[in-house]
């Protein structure tokens, strides 16, 4: 009976691509990432047979902190179910959600030109009170609820709102910073006025901050940590996933879409294009 030789089983690292802004519709047209979106990948990822460790590609401006904060809890309860490392490589941004989603990682790599940070909370809109006035428009808004109409964008700034909306924002950057120390730990390098004031940096400076543990890219440092064979493995979205979320028929036609929602969707796109262009995207 022929023997065969012992083979060497070689060394799985799955790729989980987290690219686009966050947002909890996971809009496609945004290039938006959800934890609903995301949730199948996730699990596909870490049910790979042979996978030695988990790698986000992150490419993201930010977006919701919600989001943010339930894809990295989704990643770190999965990480410590499996008993899988897992790495971060920033590719041209990984700001505000963006970082918060590399924390996930134990240890982020950036390349030394990436754009690292924005540890902050913003919020925007307009205000269209004057221009409804000169067209002759009349608002009228009926609520219960003495805050329910709270910054309304076609009222007069309200005093009172923009406390209540300042407080709401600095529970939540409170919560991001410690997160992040949380996660960095004594890693960071920096005063927290200089790291926590919203500020970006290049990865090369991230690096010395403590934000990032190297520079360097996926293939590299897997190739590393796991040999010159080691086999990178993609976790895309399913195939229609595109499809089904945007309801896109066989004739390419959007099928039961409304006026109002495809201008929402255009909208959506403004936006995130917005929040790329912040970081010269």
């Amino acid at each position: 009976m022929r023997v065969w030789p012992f083979s060497r089983s070689v060394p799985k690292v799955a790729v989980l691509r987290l690219s686009g802004v966050i947002a909890a519709s996971g809009r496609p047209v945004s290039g938006g990432l959800s934890v609903a979106s995301l949730d199948q990948s996730i699990r596909r990822a870490f049910s790979m047979r042979g996978v030695k460790a988990i790698a986000l590609s992150i490419n993201s401006p930010g977006g919701s902190p919600v989001q943010s904060a339930l894809i990295s809890s989704r990643i770190r309860a999965l990480a410590s179910e499996k008993g899988l490392p897992i790495f971060a490589f920033v590719e041209d941004v990984a700001a505000s959600g963006g970082y918060w989603l590399a924390c996930a990682a134990d240890e982020i790599f950036a390349d030394p030109n990436s754009i690292v940070g924005s540890i902050g909370v913003i919020s925007s809109g307009f205000g269209f009170q004057e221009a409804i006035h000169r067209i002759g428009v009349e608002r009228r808004v009926y609520s219960e609820g003495k805050h329910k109409a709270m910054l309304d964008p076609f009222k007069a700034e309200d005093p009172e709102g923009i406390a209540m909306l300042k407080g709401i924002q600095k529970e939540i950057y409170e919560g991001f910073i410690e997160y992040v120390q949380k996660r960095r730990g004594k890693r960071l390098n920096g005063d927290t006025e200089i790291l926590f004031n919203g500020d970006v940096w290049t990865g090369k400076r991230a690096l010395e901050l403590g934000l990032v543990d190297g520079l360097g890219d996926l293939y590299s440092i897997t190739r590393e940590r796991f040999g010159k064979d080691v086999r990178i493995k993609f976790v895309e979205a399913p195939k229609n996933w595109f499809r089904r979320k945007m309801g896109v028929g066989q004739n390419g036609l959007l099928d039961g879409h409304f006026p109002a929602e495809l201008i929402d969707n255009l909208w959506s796109q403004v936006e995130a294009q917005a929040l790329w262009s912040r970081y010269g995207l």
